[in-house]
């Protein structure tokens, strides 16, 4: 949080306080603030050498310059003046003094006290203290929320009225930061007492008059109070700077004592704390702020917005004390909102006894006015957007204390007595155990509760009622100390033996202990120090208090008495008999409770004894059971009978043979109504219908026999199956019971074959019972696998499928027999081992089966037969082994098409069976390899040197097939001559190849030679090898390549990669080739040879040429670096040739100058370039000439702009043949690129230098113009450019250097926003400040930016700020009403003027209507619910800026009220000082009693009783609306009795025969009590009489006659006749009551219709119009006649406006003078607007020494712009300006006279006045630039433009021309020249006025506007359709129906009533239906809302309306109003 800004003074005093030697030492001084006229500077005056008053206060005026003639007091800050007697205790060393005129003067400005509050000495003493962390694990905020409320409760003790504490909430963001704030109608605190509140541990026994001013000096404890609640518990001087400190970082104490004029303010902040400590100062003192009421100037933190409210509601407190706490953590935030409803309830317990009494808070009797109940403590929360959360702790309910107190049925009082004076109040409350549950409320404190199953047990055994918490909590002077609790006192402790009273009893108590002071707390008053030790001291007396009479007995038997009869009277329980012992129960899951347990053999429950063995049923159980009881349980440690509140029983579940279970329920859950006989009946029925046995038959044959033997295959027949009972009765489903239900009975058959894997289900059916059929299963013929088998039937359950039922199995029957193998039927063949080749023996295995399979053995001699298409087959033999068969030693022989081999069906008999063949198929490969075939035939074969020879080679089998196997490698090797090659091909795979390899070449071959080819395979021995002769010729292929140069006619050889000389640049011509074979023959070359030769330097080449022998040219490189190799090559499928050489050029003739800059080219202004020139000659291909010598240097020459040659060096360079150029410079000028020339003979060349400015040495501002000139600034506007500085040096050119240092300087008054900040430049040398918001008052201010460079200083230049205040911020609303006026009750109020006030203290313009609204509300305290009204429409003559709130109706209940109006801008809401006023009844028009009396009974009897009419009735005058209005009215009431006939003689007389009485009349109210018949007065029996009250005023006036008021009542002879009676007018009065209710509300639903209507009407209208203006606009209806649609339209169109409002347009950028005030137009170039271009170019230039003179509306206002500029600025007062003199603006042009033209002028003539566009101001600127303007005319051209003037002045005066392309001719006639040229738009710099937006934008914000308007009307008018459908929806609901219905049944039975009475019938109304209301208007037309708020005024009370169903359905009304009129009603919202 922002420190608060402290006060200018004069003198800065020392603060750090020592030691009391160290404080005699030095000087005495006092600050005085003289506020007689002003707020001058705070003195401080040394009055160490003054002993008396009289020195003192001449020094004093001394140094006030006060003389002798003036009248003043002196004062200290608490108002009391400084006199002779009390100098020298009033002033001490730093006391703040006064000087005033009066004592009671109130303070102009506010002041500064300076404090000390330095910790007490017991800050050390009681340093132990518990703190609030230690928290017992709880939340500890709202115990620190109680420590703030103790003080207050402390401050309010002595208020007469009511002590109002209010806890506030602050969570609006809007508003600031998180607060809270505590505020109470206290005392207050003088600043010495507000001091002393700040001295940390100064408790109020501590403070002494001696050392500082005390609230508590001469502490007198307060009187006994009952229950000590005597408010005494502010005590420490700890606890709220705890709690605080605790909630938030800083606290602000704002009191004001009750005789004071001063509001103290004092705050205390941890920042401020931790500042003073980094500081070294001292921390502990500070300054209280003294300032008048509602003054929160000095509040600017936007963290605290909220206080300005709190300071608004000073006004008109005499004494309050606030405490504010900001900084609030984040966490208690959280906790705050989300258990608001906890910690309330939780301050509810910690005060409830303050708030509800001594008693508490007892909801079963009436409340007493006794002086507790002005304790209003209010919490209440405020968070942005949401409704407020109020809640006053009185109104809490359910706060532990009421629950103790509300839920006990009896109490012990007691008290006890330590020693000394501590007394201790107690009291134990009985919570019975009733109906089944314990009464002890839960702790509502804890979030967590659960709660208990109501189907549960109807006791808890875990823990008592109470469970472990103890039975006392402890308050202390009335308020809760909730860390402190009491277990017990030996008195109310459990016995340790069983006593007179059961143990849960003493869990059933609850207790409260209230002690007064004697007793000591913790400084937070969180815990008691010693209470317990004291209580249970030996010493301490208890004694019982009855009746409110202590009496001495024996408390402990006094108790269990007490305990016992609350037990005997209270607890309804169950008892336990019979015991039988103790047990530990296994079958509970928690150890805890399995022991100990009690078993009883009976139990007596509600009159009926229960035993064991007794049969039962039970309830609440699924499913119900019926049983016999076990035992019966009880938890605890119990012998003999005892009496508990419930327990468990065991109960065995019969049948037992069916359930064979124990079921443990609890008692509760027991039958007790169910019959013996009928239990035992339900078992019996049960056991005789359960199933017993199956019987089983064979239809239709093929039975199976227990154990059979059968083959694979035997079917089992069909089964019929039958379930039998004992009875031998069949049966299809189980019995219906109670338990199971009715269930079906199903047959389940099973097979299962026992395999050797194990069991397997192979059949499993299950068969239900048809009805009409028993149960069957199919025949089963599937049963083929060999094996034991078992058929099982079995009974099963449906859905279930369980084969037992109740723990007995259901019947079954099993049958086992066994499968075995059958004859031979067929064979298979069984696995073979492939391969399969030619001439290799296999077998084949083969396996005899049965029909299913099996495997079985022959029974007779089998030969086999095998056969296959296509191959020879035979085998050896046919071997039998079991049921397995061999054919052995199978070959084949047969063509095979490959070596893959070929697939053959092979086909096997096995004659005599029933499938006797099967085939087979296989694939046959070729046999083992046995020849070797080479193709060609021949043995002779002829090559040419250099191929290859392919032979064909083939792998044959013995039956020629070709074969293949692994590793088959044929090898040929050639024998005859060295390095021949060997030629292999692999057949593993194929058995075939190409038999090839390298080709064979013999070297220096001349003729013709003979080789040997020798072909085998290796692998194969047995393969005989095959032999071939070869004969070798030699080759004719290329061997060789030769290059050669011609040379004239000689050719020179070109040896390989040899190296060729060649000017750069040239071409070598001529060059040859020839090619030769081995026999160094040259060869032709032809054309296929010639396109295999190829050239590297060149891509084309010339095939012609090269059949000649020709190669192409070779173009020598321009660089000597670039060397040429050059390559010949050859290339053909058997040889590959080449031929190179290398060209090396070599430099030509000096053809170019070249100079090249080494180094940096940038060079800075005055500097050397560091960088080197190399100047070098080249040929013209660029290569540098190396033949040049030293001589050259004086032929270089070098030239260039700005170049200083004083310091130019050339240098010859040997090494690199180069000339090199130093010493560069430049006269200081312009930077940038510079170009130097160098030139050597007719040789030039150019080198570019990039001149840098040089180092920084000033500062300027970008894009600020003249910063001579101030700069106007309104105050909190952002300014209208970045502040952007840049670099520079010496000469004014930009330095862009980075990384720069510059920070901004301002004055100590400017405040700028964001903080400017150290900016460093960047790589162009400049820093950007960015924009700033200015915050000042007004006045000129400088700022000034400064760099450091080479930590030297450089300052920039000045800048000067105007500061001048915003007229459009809203600081206060200004309300203006007539302050004489009265209120009325249901009248009008008064006109209400407001007006928003600005920064400079005009009345703002441009304020909306709808942002200002007037909240009222009854009372002077703000009310979270407001009545909100607008304001009305403006009329005709209404001052602008100011708007009235009139014609609004006054609320029709009397008492104070207040108004408050709110401005809201954007989130800124802006409050007016509160307006209270009273509101006073109207005329009296009534006599009504107070409260509707009923209707009397009398008879004329003996006893006084049965004849008195009225006991007490009090009359009042009253207004229209009930209020009293007759205060100021006297004289007398004059009763009558009078018959309702007029023919009756018979009236009864009022006791002493009296016909007549009369009551005095007093202040418009009168008391009749004790009205009474006389003793046999006349009257006819079961007549109906009238008692008029008729008042007679005694000074009438000018008032209206009152009606008298009228009470019928009933006269009766017989008594008992009258007692008959009397009940039927009860009967007959709360009938009316409910009539008059029921009306009530149908009429005002009625009206609520009508006006819903009327709404609708009105809606309908305006949509429709608004829908025919869309039309006219040319606005499609149908895109927007939705809301969807509407804002689809809405957003394309602010897209394009936007679009259109960005679109680049002409703008003038002069400065705008800031509109500090309303009489501030601002600068004339920003008054007008131009659309042509050109028109606004030649206006501003013939107006440009006037574009930047400041238009005023008054001359002060253009004073004060002069003053603050110094002069400099131009201004122009509109009030000074003589306005006859003005053109008339409807004046026509020159050239017509007397409305006729006198010519046809031409180029379009136009005032140039009528060209100008005013968006605002348009009367003031018409004038302003009627006189600068004038007649002048704008027209197109120059020569239009003269002989437009030729033809006028013949007539009259011509005025200034202007023309559109920028010529003038001045009035006087002369033009010419450029002092009448207009120069080009960008010549004028800005100077220019701009131009308006275009039209479409304009047409685009209107329609925007017009859709807008639609968007609102649609949605109105769908709102109040929907409202109204809603409303007659609900009059036509069955709710509204039933109330009708209702009212109708009442009139009738009260016509009844009154015919029974015998009095005259009540009228009726006929409006007992649902109607609209009709107003009186003409058909088709709405009635206007004056009428109808007329009407409405009739119907509905001024603050209230009927609640519609939209938000809650009126309930059916039953009460009565007092004046029997309407139900109350709340007003539409």
């Amino acid at each position: 949080m922002a420190a608060e800004q402290p006060l200018n003074v004069a003198v800065t005093p020392d603060s750090i306080a020592g030691g009391s030697a160290e404080k005699e030492r030095r000087k005495k001084v006092a600050y005085i603030f003289d506020r007689r006229l002003g707020d001058s500077l705070e003195k401080c005056l040394d009055f160490s050498s003054w002993s008396t008053y009289a020195e003192f206060k001449t020094a004093v005026c001394r140094a006030f310059d006060i003389t002798a003639g003036n009248n003043f007091v002196i004062t200290t800050t608490t108002r009391k003046e400084i006199k002779t007697q009390n100098f020298d205790k009033s002033v001490k060393d730093g006391t703040t003094l006064y000087i005033l005129h009066s004592v009671d003067q109130i303070l102009h400005s506010a002041t500064k006290e300076r404090i000390d509050f330095l910790p007490h000495y017991d800050t050390l003493v009681k340093s132990g203290m518990y703190e609030y962390y230690a928290s017992e694990g709880q939340t500890p905020l709202p115990f620190a929320f109680a420590e703030l409320i103790d003080n207050s409760l402390s401050a309010t003790a002595n208020n007469k009225g009511i002590r109002n504490i209010q806890v506030r909430l602050l969570f609006d963001e809007s508003q600031g930061k998180s607060a809270v704030a505590v505020i109470d109608n206290g005392r207050g605190m003088t600043s010495k007492q507000l001091n002393n509140w700040a001295v940390y541990r100064l408790s109020k026994f501590t403070r002494t008059d001696d050392d500082i001013e005390s609230d508590h000096s001469g502490y007198v404890r307060p009187p006994v109070v009952p229950r000590s609640l005597n408010s005494d518990i502010s005590y420490f001087g700890v606890g709220g700077k705890q709690a605080v400190f605790f909630i938030g970082q800083s606290t602000r104490m704002i009191t004001k004592p009750a005789d004071s004029q001063d509001v103290h303010e004092l705050m205390l902040s941890k920042d401020d704390f931790e500042k003073k400590e980094k500081n070294k100062e001292a921390i502990y003192s500070g300054f209280i702020r003294n300032r008048k009421p509602t003054d929160s100037m000095h509040i600017t933190s936007e963290d605290e917005r909220f206080i300005h409210s709190l300071i608004v509601e000073e006004k008109d407190k005499t004494n309050f004390t606030a405490v504010v706490i900001t900084g609030v953590q984040q966490a208690h935030v959280q906790y705050l909102k989300s258990y608001f409803h906890l910690w309330t309830r939780q301050l509810a317990h910690i005060y409830h006894y303050y708030i509800h009494g001594p008693k508490g808070n007892d909801m079963t009797v009436a409340k007493e006015a006794v002086p507790f109940n002005n304790i209003e403590i209010e919490i209440s929360m405020f968070e942005k957007g949401k409704v407020p959360k109020i809640v006053n702790l009185r109104e809490i309910k359910d706060d532990m204390q009421t629950l103790f107190i509300n839920t006990a049925a009896d109490c012990f009082e007691f008290k006890a007595h330590v020693e000394g004076e501590g007394v201790v109040e107690g009291v134990i409350r009985y919570h019975p155990f009733l109906y089944d549950k314990e009464t002890y409320p839960e702790d509502v404190s804890c979030p967590f509760n659960t709660t208990e199953d109501d189907d549960e047990d109807c006791y808890s055994v875990d823990k008592g009622a109470r469970g472990k918490r103890p039975i006392f909590e402890c308050f202390w002077n009335g308020r809760l100390i909730p860390y402190t609790t009491v277990e017990d006192f030996e008195f109310c402790a459990p016995p340790k033996k069983r006593g007179l009273v059961a143990l849960e009893c003493y869990n059933r108590i609850s207790g409260v202990l209230f002690t007064n002071d004697k007793f000591q707390v913790s400084t937070n008053k969180l815990t008691f120090m010693d209470l317990e030790l004291k209580l249970k001291d030996k010493n301490t007396l208890f004694t019982r208090v009855v009746n409110g009479q202590e009496q001495r007995m024996k408390i402990d038997r006094e108790f269990t008495m007490w305990l016992k009869e609350c037990h005997e009277k209270y607890d309804k329980q169950i008892k336990f008999s019979s015991y039988k012992g103790t047990i530990t129960r296994s079958d509970l899951p928690s150890k805890r409770m399995q022991s100990p347990w009690a078993v009883y053999a009976a139990i007596e429950w509600d009159g009926k004894t229960f035993k064991a063995g007794h049969l039962v049923k039970t309830i609440k159980t699924l499913p119900i059971i019926y049983g016999s009881i076990v035992r019966f349980l009880l938890y605890g440690d119990h012998e003999g009978d005892v009496y508990s509140t419930g327990g468990e029983v065991q109960i065995a579940v019969e049948p037992q043979a069916l359930y064979d279970e124990v079921k443990t329920i609890p008692i509760s859950k027991l039958d007790r109504t169910v019959p013996i006989a009928a239990i035992k009946k339900y078992i019996e029925d049960e056991m005789a219908r359960l199933p017993d046995q199956l019987s089983v038959t064979w239809p239709e044959g093929d039975e199976l026999i227990p154990n059979e033997r059968r083959p694979a295959g035997m079917p089992i027949g069909a089964l019929r199956i039958e379930i039998l009972n004992k009875k031998g009765e069949t049966m299809q489903k189980l019995p219906g019971t109670s338990h199971g239900g009715s269930k079906k009975l199903l047959v389940e058959l099973k097979v299962i074959w026992h395999s050797s894997t194990g069991d397997q289900e192979i059949v499993s059916h299950i068969s239900q019972h048809g009805g009409k059929w028993p149960y069957w299963f199919k025949k089963m013929e599937n049963i083929s696998k060999l094996g034991i088998y078992t058929l099982k039937l079995q009974v099963v359950l449906n859905e279930s499928n369980a084969d037992t039922y109740a723990g007995r199995p259901l019947p079954s029957r099993i049958f086992k027999f066994t499968v075995t193998e059958g004859k031979p039927d067929k064979f298979t063949v069984g696995l073979l081992d492939p391969p399969f080749r030619i001439a290799v023996p296999f077998n084949i295995p083969l396996d005899l089966q049965d029909e299913f399979g099996h495997s079985t053995q022959s029974s007779s001699v089998i030969k086999p037969i095998v056969e296959a298409s296509g191959l020879e087959l035979h085998y050896n033999a046919f071997i039998e082994k079991g049921t397995s068969f061999i054919i052995k030693g199978v070959t084949a022989r047969g063509y095979v098409t490959n070596c893959q081999g070929k697939n053959f069906t092979l086909k096997v008999i096995l004659p005599g069976l029933k499938e006797d063949s099967q085939t087979l198929k296989i694939r046959l490969l070729p046999g083992p390899p046995r020849e070797l075939r080479i193709k060609p035939d021949s043995n002779r074969v002829v090559i040419e040197n250099g191929t290859t020879i392919p032979f064909q080679a083939e792998v044959l089998d013995e039956a020629g097939n070709v074969t293949a196997q692994p590793k088959l490698t044929v090898h040929c090797k050639f024998l005859g001559a060295p390095n021949l090659p060997v030629y292999t091909v692999d057949c593993s795979n194929t058995g075939t190849g190409i038999l090839t390899g390298p080709v064979i070449h013999v070297q220096n071959i001349k003729k013709d030679q003979t080789l040997t080819a020798m072909i085998e395979i290796s692998s194969c021995k047995d393969v005989a090898a095959v032999e071939k002769i070869i004969k070798l010729l030699p080759s004719t292929q290329v061997t060789k390549l030769q290059i050669f140069s011609i040379d004239g006619q000689k050719a020179i050889p070109i040896k390989h990669q040899e190296e060729i000389d060649w000017i750069a640049g040239d071409v070598i011509h001529h060059i040859i080739f020839r090619m030769y074979d081995e026999g160094d023959r040259q060869i032709v070359v032809n054309s296929s040879l010639a396109e295999k030769i190829k050239v590297n330097w060149t891509p084309r080449i010339n095939r012609e040429h090269l059949i000649q022998g020709l190669l192409p040219d070779v173009k020598v490189p321009c660089s000597v670096k670039d060397v040429r190799y050059c390559q010949v090559s050859y290339q053909d499928d058997h040889i590959s040739l080449e031929s190179a050489f290398t060209v090396k050029p070599q430099p030509d003739e000096p053809r170019l100058l070249k100079c090249s800059l080494k180094g940096l080219s940038t060079v800075q202004m005055g500097e050397e370039l560091q960088g080197e020139i190399h100047a070098t000659l080249t040929d013209r291909h660029g290569n540098q000439i190396q033949t040049l010598t030293s001589s050259c240097v004086n032929l270089l020459g070098v030239a260039g702009e700005g170049l200083d040659k004083s310091n130019l060096k050339f240098t010859w360079q040997e090494n690199g043949k180069n000339v090199l150029v130093r010493g560069i410079k430049f006269i200081p000028g312009a930077t940038g690129q510079k170009e130097l020339c160098f030139a050597w003979r007719d040789f030039v060349d150019y080198v570019r230098i990039h001149l840098t400015a040089g180092p920084p040495t000033q500062i300027t501002i970008l894009e600020w113009g003249n910063t001579e000139e101030p700069l106007s600034v309104v105050n909190g506007k952002a300014l209208d450019k970045p502040l952007v500085v840049q670099l520079c040096d010496d000469w004014g050119n930009p330095s862009p250097e980075p990384m720069i240092k510059v920070v901004l300087l301002k004055e100590s008054g400017l405040k700028l926003s964001p903080v400017p900040q150290l900016q460093k430049t960047d790589e162009n040398g400049r820093a950007n400040f960015g924009s700033f918001q200015i915050f000042a008052t007004r006045g000129e201010y400088t700022l000034q930016t400064k760099a450091v460079i080479n930590k030297s200083a450089v300052d920039g230049p000045v800048i000067r700020l105007n500061v001048v205040p915003d007229p459009n911020k809203p600081i206060s609303l200004h309300v203006d009403y007539d302050k004489n006026t009265t209120f009325v009750a249901g009248g009008f109020l008064t006109e209400f003027i407001v007006s928003v006030t600005s920064e400079d203290g005009s009345a703002m313009k441009n304020v909306k209507p709808g942002d200002l609204t007037m909240r009222i509300w009854r009372g002077q305290r703000p009310s979270s619910n407001p009545t909100i009204l607008n304001c009305n429409k403006g009329r005709e003559g209404d001052k602008e800026g100011c708007f009235s709130f009139r014609d609004k109706i006054l609320p029709e209940r009397t008492g104070v009220h207040t108004i408050q109006f709110a401005y809201s801008q954007d989130k800124t809401v802006l409050y007016s000082e509160q307006i209270t006023f009273p509101v006073v009844p109207g005329e009296p028009v009534k006599l009504m009693p107070e409260e509707l009396p009923a209707t009397p009974t009398a008879s004329n009897v003996r006893s006084i009783t049965h004849r008195t009419l009225v006991k007490a009735l009090c009359l009042k005058i009253m207004d229209e609306y009930n209020n009293a209005a007759g205060e100021d009215i006297c004289g007398k009431l004059v009763l009558t009795i009078k018959s309702t006939t007029e023919d009756d003689g018979e009236i009864p007389q009022f006791q002493g025969k009296l016909s007549c009485l009369e009551f005095e009349l007093n202040q418009g109210s009168s008391v009749i009590s004790n009205l009474v018949l006389a003793e046999n007065s006349p009257g006819r029996d079961s007549a109906e009489y009238m008692l008029f009250f008729e008042p007679v005023i005694s000074k009438p006036g000018k008032r209206k006659p009152l009606p008298p008021y009228i009470l019928p009542f009933m006269f009766y002879n017989d008594f008992k006749k009258q007692q008959q009676m009397t009940t039927l007018t009860k009967e007959k009065d709360q009938l009316s009551q409910s009539i008059v209710a029921y009306r009530s509300l149908f009429d005002t639903t009625n009206q609520l219709i009508g006006e819903m209507k009327c709404q609708t009407q009105e809606a309908t209208a305006k949509e429709t119009h608004l829908r025919n203006e869309l039309r006219k606009q040319k606005l499609n209806p149908a895109e927007i006649s939705t809301i969807h649609g509407i804002d689809t339209v809405l957003k394309q169109m602010k897209i394009e406006k936007d679009r259109i409002f960005k679109q680049p347009r002409r703008m003038c950028s002069l400065s705008n003078y800031a509109r500090s005030s309303g009489d501030i137009l601002g600068k004339i170039a920003h008054l007008a607007m131009i659309e042509d271009d050109e028109v606004a170019k030649v206006i501003s230039w013939h107006m440009a020494s006037d574009m930047d003179c400041v238009v005023t509306l008054t001359t002060d206002a253009a004073r004060r712009i002069f003053d603050e500029s110094q002069g400099r600025q131009q201004v122009l007062p509109l009030d000074s300006i003589y306005r006859k003199n003005l053109p008339d603006s409807n004046r026509p042009l020159p050239h017509m006279r007397n409305g006729k033209c006198h010519f046809k002028p031409e180029g379009n003539p136009i005032f140039a006045r009528e060209l100008l566009i005013f968006s605002e101001n348009m009367e003031q600127c018409r004038t302003v630039f009627g006189m600068l303007l004038g007649d002048t005319i704008i027209l197109d051209d120059l020569n239009a433009a003269n002989q437009y003037r030729k033809e006028v002045v013949k007539i009259t005066h011509c005025p200034t021309l202007l023309t559109r392309d920028g010529d003038r001719i001045r009035s006087n006639g002369k033009f010419g020249g450029l002092q009448n040229k207009a120069p080009q738009m960008d010549k004028l710099r800005g100077l220019v006025f701009g131009a308006p937006l275009p039209k479409a934008y304009h047409t685009l914000n209107s329609h925007i506007d017009l859709i807008q308007q639609y968007r609102s009307a649609l949605v109105k008018l769908n709102n109040v359709k929907q409202e109204l459908d809603l409303q007659l929806k609900y009059l036509g609901s069955p709710e509204m129906t039933l109330k009708h219905k209702e009212l109708n049944d009442q009139e009738n039975q009260l016509k009844q009533i009154e015919k029974q009475l015998g009095m005259t019938p009540t009228r009726t109304t006929s409006a007992c239906g649902p109607k609209t209301l009709a107003l009186d208007v003409p058909d088709g037309q709405t009635p206007s809302k004056k009428m109808r708020r007329e009407s409405a005024k009739k119907t509905y009370s001024a603050e209230e309306w009927v609640s519609t169903p939209l938000r809650k359905s009126q309930q059916t009304p039953s009460g009565s109003d007092t004046n029997g009129s309407t139900l109350s009603r709340k007003r539409k919202a």
